[in-house]
């Protein structure tokens, strides 16, 4: 089979391997689809301890179950808790693999697992009915986050990001008002013990410390920040005397419990089978595995229009 491997610092080739055998309880699938994903980026970049293989938001068809698999047969379709996806075959867990719901293709599918992480982070988040929520970060997360966070009754959402053109896309699923981090107003700004302002309920989904900053700033009091944004290349510096007299509520909306997870992503992809989570218009970019350098390349310049970009080997 054919699987890129990262060999050097922003450097990837494609190689022949053998097709991995599934062990115990492990299912084979054919690849469809993999996401390019923001948590592998500092390892292409890197490309420390080569060769790397990377690839974990997968969709595909079963090829072979190994031996304890129920449920599953040569044929179905699935998506999953993966590892080297960016291959023509790759290996999961059977606890870790879910079916497609019918209907849906394998590009959208293929979003499972980060779906599952904003699904996670949203049922972890206490919005409630008529809140004012702002979210912070307008990529992919950010934007799932932004329908999963009016779903739970968001009443005002205020969408932010430093890429003007992803106002649109913000205003289209659901956000009332769009501004640049630098022109957020005043009134949505709480910055002083003895002031006024701030709003319920703040999605930080950028992982920048600067996003992180605005968001603790952006706090009313007694209110919620979720952080959403994976955090990558060091420490981040957080006021937290500010976070102290306001009383607000910290919540890390990452998800490690497997089983958990793979709840959260059935309710994710019921939820974009049904059309009330919005994921095809958010794929916007595809690649051959060939390019996985120029995918990764992509993710990080966020050339016009994109959002998030898959690798179809």
């Amino acid at each position: 089979m054919r699987i890129s491997e990262v060999v050097a610092p922003r450097r990837s080739r494609v190689s022949e391997a053998t097709v991995p055998e599934p062990g115990a309880n492990d299912i084979l699938v054919r690849v469809r689809a993999c996401g390019v994903c923001g948590s592998e980026f500092p390892t292409w970049t890197e490309g420390r301890d080569p060769p790397v293989r990377l690839g974990h938001e997968v969709a595909g068809e079963v090829a072979a179950a190994g031996t304890g698999v129920s449920g599953f047969e040569p044929g179905d379709r699935i998506t999953g808790l993966f590892r080297q996806g960016f291959a023509e075959y790759a290996v999961c867990p059977a606890e870790a693999a879910a079916p497609i719901p019918g209907g849906m293709g394998y590009e959208e599918a293929s979003l499972g697992e980060p779906v599952a992480c904003a699904v996670s982070g949203a049922l972890r988040t206490d919005v409630g009915l008529g809140k004012t929520v702002a979210v912070i970060g307008l990529g992919f997360m950010g934007l799932l986050t932004l329908q999963l966070l009016r779903m739970k009754g968001a009443f005002r959402i205020l969408a932010i990001d430093a890429r003007p053109e992803t106002g649109a896309a913000a205003r289209r699923l659901g956000a009332d008002e769009f501004f640049l981090p630098g022109e957020v107003p005043p009134g949505l700004l709480l910055t002083d013990s003895a002031g006024a302002g701030g709003v319920d309920v703040v999605a930080e989904c950028s992982g920048s410390g600067a996003a992180l900053e605005l968001a603790v700033r952006m706090l009313k009091r007694h209110s919620v920040l979720s952080v959403v944004g994976y955090h990558q290349g060091g420490p981040r510096s957080v006021d937290f005397q500010m976070l102290n007299w306001k009383a607000a509520d910290v919540i890390n909306a990452h998800e490690k419990r497997t089983d958990f997870k793979m709840e959260c992503l059935r309710i994710g992809l019921d939820l974009a089978a049904a059309g009330r989570l919005e994921l095809g218009s958010l794929i916007t970019h595809r690649y051959p595995l060939e390019e996985a350098d120029r995918a990764f390349a992509d993710y990080e310049s966020k050339p016009d229009g994109y959002i998030k970009g898959l690798v179809l080997p």
